[in-house]
């Protein structure tokens, strides 16, 4: 494909890294342009440890939040990232911010997009981001929007590991080797230092996901030896030729 690129929908300014950054890295030492679209920058409810500072502000948050993504972004090889400040915990789009994100999709027309968990009873945010994508996907390949423009294709929805998966009805049905980009991944959340508390979470994730990758590739009958991988559950049908 001439133009490959992708795009991830976060909610926050943090969730692409913990979620996505592997594949994030992969495709892009891969050739593909990734463009990251962050609803919010977390200021309100993912930002603990920065509101724990005497004297914190709501936009000096913003402020710290914005550049731990930015450099983020750089360690994993982001064409384009790009901050919404839409607030968060609620977050909440009108529909001049939904038109937004489907301008975005049209422009970076993804071979596929990434997004959250459909469920998420811990962080309604998360979801609700998935609804949007969702819905803008959908706007994005409507004819009657802004005729005259490129309409989408059908790019896939792969939903990344939300945080407790046995309460979010999330099931992966793709495993990602990520062992090549490894520590660009790690790079980039130890990029987050406003959320300290998950480093070593995200790296447990990614080397169980690894050993699930080496079982479903084969285990000790020839499965390869990733030793990091993610995962992702697919939202619709994958159209091949042979399995």
């Amino acid at each position: 494909m001439a133009d490959k690129t992708a795009l991830v929908i976060s909610a926050h300014s943090a969730d692409f890294v913990w979620r996505c950054g592997g594949a994030i890295a992969l495709h892009a030492a891969r050739g593909y342009d990734v463009t990251v679209a962050c609803l919010s920058y977390g200021e309100r409810g993912e930002s603990a440890k920065l509101w724990k500072n005497e004297g914190m502000t709501l936009d000096r948050v913003k402020t710290e939040r914005r550049a731990e993504a930015e450099n983020a972004a750089e360690a994993l090889g982001v064409a384009d990232i790009q901050f919404f400040d839409l607030g968060d915990y609620p977050l909440d789009l009108d529909r001049d911010a939904k038109f937004r994100i489907v301008d975005l999709i049209r422009k970076v027309q993804p071979a596929f997009m990434m997004s959250h968990s459909k469920y998420d009873p811990y962080n309604t945010d998360h979801m609700y981001a998935t609804e949007i994508a969702l819905e803008t996907r959908m706007i994005a390949q409507a004819w009657g929007h802004n005729p005259g423009e490129k309409v989408l294709g059908a790019p896939q929805l792969y939903l990344f590991e939300p945080h407790q998966t046995e309460q979010m009805g999330w099931k992966p049905d793709v495993f990602l080797d990520i062992s090549p980009v490894w520590e660009k991944k790690r790079a980039a959340i130890e990029c987050m230092k406003g959320q300290e508390h998950l480093w070593a979470y995200y790296t447990n994730v990614a080397e169980n996901r690894g050993n699930h990758f080496r079982r479903n590739s084969g285990g000790q009958s020839g499965g390869r030896a990733a030793t990091h991988a993610e995962g992702f559950q697919s939202v619709f049908p994958r159209c091949v030729d042979e399995l």
